[in-house]
């Protein structure tokens, strides 16, 4: 429409004035323009000439066109007049006020309208500043959260990283030990074999001679079946001349034995081999009776690949908060909900460690309040001092401090025991029972010394 608009004007423009036709006329050269601009043209020519093609004319050959001229009229009544941006479109005054209902510039005329009566207005200098200041303020406001969400997504692109070391290690871990389990079925395997090559190689032996014997009757069988048919095909007087030593042959055949002698093979004892193979299969999983769980451990402490030990780091871990991982600690995979379990920690010359067992119900994302009411049973060392949960532990001989603990679980009688097995002597117990399944809890704030798991029947001291 625009592209339209301006092709017809160009054909409307006078070549003189620049501007649309006023009260045009045309010449006999077809040249069209305004009245006042051909006169005004001609008074500086000494002969009348179209301005366009130079085309001598004469003062009476100007026609005048009404219908020529109603068009160029409507044409510059219909074309949008441009309005600078601040001047009103409607009254074509200055814009100097600002109205908030309607979100728009206005002028004093419209101030005073119906249109915007009642409406709060402000001049537009303090206007601008006033909503430039709050966009702002909220523009501040998304530059903060713009930064919590690079934040948010570092911290995603590291637990990413972080969780895919955590499966490669896993992968690795299962593929390392599962091997170990192929190679002993493997050697297992070759061992029965050979055994039961070895225990059937007398009885192979004997069908092998067995099949050596009775290939060779059959062939003096047959050499002597063939020299009798020979005899018998001879003339009757050679027949008759030969026959005492023919009958002889035939007389006393021998009496073959067919049956085959496996009276001496057994069945293998495949079955038996299996059970006693899947018996010793299991003293090759030496592993402790619980074992650390890695997305329980706080952001300050680090779990061994092995899962069987703990320590304390200085610089906080970028960990994923899933639901399972503790404010303070980490727990075992393992959970217990009856019978008696026992396992034992090596704390060494650890100045700060916490061991005992939680209430799996527990809120893992506060501090703990150390007593069982929270469902928290516990042995603490810190600063040279033992606590059962916050109350001091006084006969403990200082001079004689633990470096392994042992604990052991009775869930059925609702006991926890801790003791030094090395001298056999009780650290504290905590009787009165479990209201919920447990799990064992360890923590460390010594980052010089680990705290490591063992299997409690295992000789580690």
């Amino acid at each position: 429409m625009a592209d339209a608009l301006s092709f017809l004007e160009e054909d409307l423009t006078c070549l003189i004035c620049c501007d649309i036709f006023i009260d045009p006329v045309t010449l006999k050269c077809s040249h069209s323009l305004c009245e006042k601009c051909l006169q005004r043209f001609w008074t500086t020519q000494d002969v009348p000439q179209c301005p366009v093609c130079r085309k001598e004319c004469s003062h009476d050959e100007p026609t005048k066109s009404l219908a020529f001229r109603a068009l160029c009229e409507t044409f510059k009544n219909r074309k949008p007049t441009a309005v600078s941006g601040d001047v009103c479109p409607e009254h074509k005054e200055e814009l100097k006020l600002f109205c908030f209902k309607d979100q728009q510039p206005i002028c004093v005329v419209c101030y005073t309208s119906k249109k915007h009566e009642n409406h709060k207005c402000s001049p537009v200098d303090e206007a601008a500043g006033n909503l430039k200041e709050d966009l702002k303020t909220q523009m501040d406001r998304h530059q903060a959260t713009l930064t919590e969400l690079k934040k948010a997504s570092e911290s995603c692109v590291k637990q990413t990283e972080l969780f895919k070391e955590h499966i490669s290690m896993t992968e690795n871990q299962i593929k390392k030990e599962f091997e170990k389990l192929h190679q002993f079925l493997r050697d297992e395997e070759e061992k029965h074999i050979r055994s039961f090559q070895k225990e059937m190689q007398p009885q192979d032996e004997k069908l092998k001679a067995r099949m050596k014997e009775l290939s060779t009757q059959i062939s003096d069988l047959s050499e002597g079946m063939a020299s009798v048919w020979q005899d018998m095909e001879a003339e009757n007087i050679s027949f008759l001349q030969n026959y005492s030593d023919t009958i002889k042959r035939v007389q006393h055949p021998l009496v073959p034995n067919t049956t085959l002698r496996l009276e001496e093979y057994q069945h293998y004892h495949i079955q038996t081999i299996i059970f006693t193979t899947w018996a010793r299969m299991q003293n090759l999983v030496e592993h402790p009776p619980v074992t650390l769980d890695p997305d329980t451990a706080s952001s300050k402490l680090q779990v061994s690949e092995e899962c069987t030990s703990v320590r304390y780091i200085e610089v906080q871990m970028h960990n994923f908060d899933n639901p399972e991982r503790l404010y303070v600690g980490v727990l075992a995979s393992q959970g217990f909900s009856s019978g008696v379990h026992c396992w034992d920690v090596d704390v060494g010359e650890s100045d700060h460690w916490m061991l005992g067992v939680v209430g799996e119900t527990v809120n893992r994302k506060r501090l703990y309040k150390m007593d069982p009411k929270s469902r928290f049973w516990c042995l603490r060392f810190i600063d040279g001092e033992y606590k059962k949960g916050y109350k001091p532990v006084r006969y403990i001989d200082d001079s004689e401090w633990p470096s392994i603990i042992r604990l052991q679980l009775d869930f059925d009688k609702g006991e926890l025991k801790f003791t030094e097995p090395f001298r056999n002597r009780s650290l504290c117990t905590y009787t009165g029972g479990f209201p919920e399944k447990v799990f064992p809890y360890f923590c460390t704030g010594d980052y010089l010394k680990s705290l490591h798991l063992f299997p409690a029947n295992k000789e580690n001291f």
